[in-house]
C-alpha cells in the first residue's frame, strides 16, 4: 500500500527533515512492490504551496528519494507511491496541489469516467492520469459549493464517490497553510493520529519518527506540540489512536483537534484490488 504522513505544528512554523525512501535495498526487496514515487508538500513563508515529487523510475531517482529535505512549514504531508491508475510520471506523483490545498491519497477506485463525467468543468485542473487527482478534483469542486468548508466538501466528495464508484480505499490526508484533515475510509487500510505534545513523552525531546520507508526529524517540536497523521505508528508514543472507519479529522489552526464519522456506510461497490504492473484489478 501507499504510505501517507502528515504533520501540523500550527500556529508555528518550524523546520523538519524529511527522508522519504530511508530503507536499505534489502528492506526494499523484500515488500510486495518497491515504491514508484515519493513526494513532499508544504508551504512557503507567503503560505503558497510547494510540492517536492519525483517518480522513481531508475537508481538515480531513489537516490534522489533519500536525500535529505529540510523544509520550514506550519504543516506538511509526505506520501510514498504504490501505482495503481497512471503512469510513473512526475505529474501522477503525490502530492497534488489545487488551489491552496495540498491532498495525498492511498488507496484506489474505479469507474473514472463516471467520476470526470460528475466532475464536467472540474476536470481543467486535473493534469495526470490518477484516480487520486480526480477525486482531489472533486473535493476541491465540493468544497467550492460548500462556501469554502473543506470538512464539508471532503465529506460530500467522497459520499458521493462511495455511493456511485467502485472503491477499495479513499484514505487520504489534505492540508493548507494552517490546517490538517485526514480521512480514513473504509476500513481496507489503517491510518493513525498522534497528538503530540511539546517534547514528547518525557519532554525536551525532538520529534524523531521512522519507518521502512520515511524518517521524519525536527529539533523545534522539543518545545512546541504538533499533530501527526500516519499510515502506522511511527515511534514508541503511547497515543497514536487508529482512526475509525469513516472517521474525518480536522486539525485546526490552533492545533485543535476534533473528529466526526464523516461516512457511516460501507462503499457501494467494494473493490478488491491487486497492485499488479499499476493496474487496478477488480
Amino acid at each position: 500500500m501507499c504510505r501517507l504522513f502528515g504533520l501540523s505544528a500550527a500556529p508555528n512554523r518550524v523546520d523538519a527533515g524529511f527522508w522519504l525512501l530511508d530503507a536499505p535495498d534489502s528492506i526494499l526487496a523484500q515488500s510486495h512492490r518497491n515504491p514508484d514515487g515519493t513526494g513532499l508538500g508544504y508551504f512557503d513563508a507567503a503560505g503558497a504551496p510547494v510540492i517536492d515529487k519525483q517518480p522513481l523510475a531508475a537508481f538515480n531517482d531513489r537516490a534522489f528519494a533519500r536525500e535529505a529535505r529540510h523544509v520550514i512549514s506550519q504543516t506538511f504531508i509526505t506520501h510514498v507511491r504504490l501505482a495503481s491508475t497512471g503512469g510513473l510520471t512526475r505529474v501522477n506523483t503525490h502530492p497534488f496541489a489545487i488551489g491552496n490545498r495540498i491532498m495525498a491519497h492511498n488507496g484506489a477506485l474505479g469507474d473514472l469516467p463516471r467520476l470526470e463525467a460528475e466532475l464536467g468543468d472540474g476536470m481543467g485542473v486535473v493534469q495526470g492520469d490518477t484516480d487520486s487527482e480526480r477525486m482531489f478534483a472533486l473535493i476541491a469542486q465540493r468544497i467550492d459549493a460548500a462556501g469554502g468548508d473543506v470538512g464539508a466538501g471532503i465529506a460530500a466528495a467522497t459520499g458521493w464517490i462511495a455511493a456511485h464508484l467502485p472503491v477499495y480505499s479513499l484514505n487520504l490526508i489534505l492540508i493548507t497553510a494552517a490546517e490538517l484533515w485526514a480521512l480514513r475510509y473504509p476500513e481496507t487500510h489503517r491510518l493513525y493520529v498522534l497528538e503530540r505534545a511539546a517534547g514528547g513523552v518525557h519532554g525536551g525531546r525532538p520529534l524523531h519518527q521512522t519507518s521502512a520507508t520515511l524518517r521524519v526529524h525536527s529539533e523545534p517540536l522539543a518545545g512546541y506540540p504538533s499533530v501527526v497523521v500516519a499510515s502506522e505508528p511511527l515511534d514508541e508514543h503511547p497515543g497514536w489512536r487508529l482512526l475509525d472507519p469513516g472517521e474525518l479529522v480536522h486539525v485546526a489552526a490552533d492545533l485543535g483537534v476534533s473528529s466526526r464519522i464523516a461516512l457511516a456506510d460501507p462503499p457501494a461497490q467494494p473493490m478488491q484490488v491487486s497492485y499488479l504492473h499499476g493496474a487496478p484489478q477488480p
